[in-house]
């Protein structure tokens, strides 16, 4: 039987990890703001894909969703980073939209549809789960498999590093903050016991340290290195 004093222990550093990934994560929220000045700046989206951002808002709020109290215990860290994820998503969408071309708008404007139909039809189709245990796996497996999936998108930039011998499409800053957030809800699951936390963040860890190794064993062979991430900027 775990004592009173190292619950409380474990509660401190649990919530120390959910608060640094929550600052980590910040660094991924932001890194499209070169992107997006360019877009506004050109008043054009160009070749830019808006694909990724549909995607990251249905993650976040499905993710977000998970960690409220309807679905799990004692994830409220896990509802704060997605939400202002969310926020950020919704932000870029918007931006994207306008400055698209007609063609763009409307298919964005399809995709944002689609994205919000998929997250009602989730949230609403869990509440009538009214065992909670069900709940919770059912969530769990949904936020953990986009988890996952959005983890290992990076293996396309690696696939183009190795190939190129270059990192100029992988921002150190990008792939730094990957492994700091993967690593710090990595530590929260753990802490919580929490495999659909744990689980995924710990795969974006070891993608994470997978990025970082091949950046500084190419950086001295590669030019400029970019300020915009590959799979966020182009189609």
């Amino acid at each position: 039987m775990i004592s009173l004093a190292l619950f409380q222990t474990l509660t401190i550093w649990k919530d120390a990890a959910g608060i640094a990934g929550n600052i980590f994560a910040f660094g991924l929220f932001v890194s499209p703001i070169p992107t997006f000045r360019r877009i506004i700046r050109n008043k054009s989206t160009e070749q830019f894909s808006g694909l990724p951002y549909i995607y990251a808002l249905l993650n976040c709020l499905i993710c977000a969703w998970y960690g409220t109290p309807l679905v799990s215990l004692d994830n409220l860290f896990v509802t704060t980073v997605n939400s202002v994820g969310a926020v950020f998503q919704i932000t870029y969408i918007t931006m994207f939209i306008t400055y698209a071309e007609k063609e763009n708008k409307l298919r964005m404007l399809g995709l944002l549809l689609a994205d919000l139909s998929i997250f009602a039809i989730v949230l609403v189709g869990s509440l009538h789960l009214s065992d909670l245990t069900t709940r919770h796996i059912f969530i769990g497996f949904l936020s953990g498999a986009s988890l996952v999936s959005m983890f290992a998108s990076p293996l396309f930039v690696i696939n183009v590093v190795i190939r190129t011998r270059s990192v100029e499409f992988m921002p150190f800053y990008l792939s730094l903050s990957t492994f700091l957030m993967s690593t710090s809800f990595f530590l929260y699951g753990i802490l919580n016991g929490d495999p659909f936390i744990y689980v995924p963040n710990g795969i974006g860890t070891i993608l994470g340290i997978v990025q970082l190794a091949l950046f500084f064993y190419y950086k001295n062979t590669s030019g400029e290195v970019s300020r915009e991430p590959l799979i966020v900027s182009q189609t």
